[in-house]
């Protein structure tokens, strides 16, 4: 069997986790480098000073794409508690692998629902990792809180593979024996994302999810708007996992249905002609983001209302958001909400024990490999 550590990503997946550089003075290049010296300080420091404070040999990082969003940062407080108390013996850390979200949610780009901006300081996976390192724990756990084992979850498996190969930046380098001993010990685990597995995650998840909504589903359609990738990035070939969750909840009720923004023939309006070959026609349609937390795409591309998110001109636009889309087509959309948002699959207990469960079972680096590549 192929080993993940023999397994070469290619550039594409380096470019997800490597700095970026353009071009600049050598003044310049030494100011970056100075500022990634000073980013791997940060948490070093604050890593070193909660594993002094806890005592405990174990880390636990929890790898999200990210948000802006105070309901999604406190979704993300939530999940890091439930890691807690599941894993009572492990300090628990939670990263963004987005420098667009760390960036934006660190400048307090939206407020709560008091009107008081938050800010909050996430850091990408390198730095924690590099962290963790430094702090030498001896056991670690890298989860991916991705949907789909897709082109986000590539840029994770290649973060703790660059981090076992000693490749971060000069100044910042580990101890080559204590990664050594990390390898030989079998002690760095990759947990996968929510739907890795077509024969027990999907299940599970269609499970979960219709206790939730089964309610819904005899009351009118419920469709659930998930990322997916681009033809051209669909790495893993990932996107199946979609169409399996759909066939999964529709052995349920036949008014379940999974959409995304940015699989092909899977965006809104094939969700809608799938509806129309079922007969449905008219109605409500409720409406929830299948993605880990409720942001951006949750709030704007399926809630949003008015015309800001409508253009007549071009129904079909990935501008319009669902609701408006279903709106205007005869449908009645609904958007459920907790506590004035809609809710991510995070939030859900039973669908974030999946989550946990593959924390639970991860494994071993190098055996993670056979399980990335769901359909050929």
């Amino acid at each position: 069997m192929m080993k993940i550590k023999s397994l070469i990503l290619g550039a594409m997946a380096f470019a997800m986790v490597a700095p970026v550089f353009t071009a600049c003075s050598d003044d310049d290049d030494d100011k970056t480098v100075n500022n990634l010296v000073s980013e791997y300080e940060v948490n070093d420091q604050m890593v070193a000073a909660q594993k002094a404070k806890s005592g405990k040999k174990t880390a636990v990082l929890l790898v999200a794409f990210g948000s802006t969003w105070n309901n999604a940062f406190l979704a993300f407080d939530a999940t890091k508690a439930a890691y807690e108390k599941a894993f009572p013996d492990a300090d628990v850390y939670v990263s963004f692998s987005s420098d667009i979200c760390i960036n934006r949610a660190s400048a307090g780009e939206n407020t709560d629902d008091n009107g008081k901006i938050v800010k909050r300081d996430y850091y990408e996976p390198r730095y924690l990792l590099h962290a963790i390192g430094a702090a030498k724990y001896s056991k670690i756990y890298v989860q991916s809180l991705q949907v789909i084992p897709g082109e986000e979850f590539a840029a994770v498996v290649a973060s703790v593979k660059k981090f076992m190969n000693n490749g971060y930046i000069a100044s910042a380098h580990l101890d080559d024996a204590y990664l050594a001993k990390l390898a030989d010990d079998e002690a760095i685990f990759l947990g996968m994302p929510l739907l890795n597995d077509p024969e027990e995650d999907i299940p599970e998840v269609a499970k979960q999810l219709n206790a939730l909504y089964k309610d819904e589903a005899a009351k009118g359609a419920v469709a659930f708007m998930g990322h997916g990738n681009p033809d051209n990035y669909d790495t893993f070939k990932a996107n199946v996992r979609y169409t399996q969750l759909e066939e999964a909840l529709q052995s349920y009720s036949p008014n379940y249905f999974v959409g995304t923004v940015d699989m092909p023939e899977n965006y809104k309006q094939d969700v809608m002609g799938r509806m129309k070959a079922k007969g449905i026609n008219s109605g409500k349609v409720y409406l929830h983001a299948l993605m880990s937390i409720a942001g951006d795409h949750a709030h704007n591309d399926m809630a949003g209302e008015g015309e800001d998110y409508w253009d007549a001109a071009e129904p079909e636009s990935e501008d319009n958001s669902w609701f408006e889309f279903f709106g205007h087509k005869d449908y009645e959309p609904v958007v459920p909400v907790v506590k004035n948002h809609p809710q991510g699959l995070l939030e859900l207990n039973g669908v974030l024990n999946v989550w946990i469960n593959h924390t639970k079972n991860a494994e071993f680096l190098e055996d993670a490999y056979h399980s990335m590549y769901p359909e050929e």
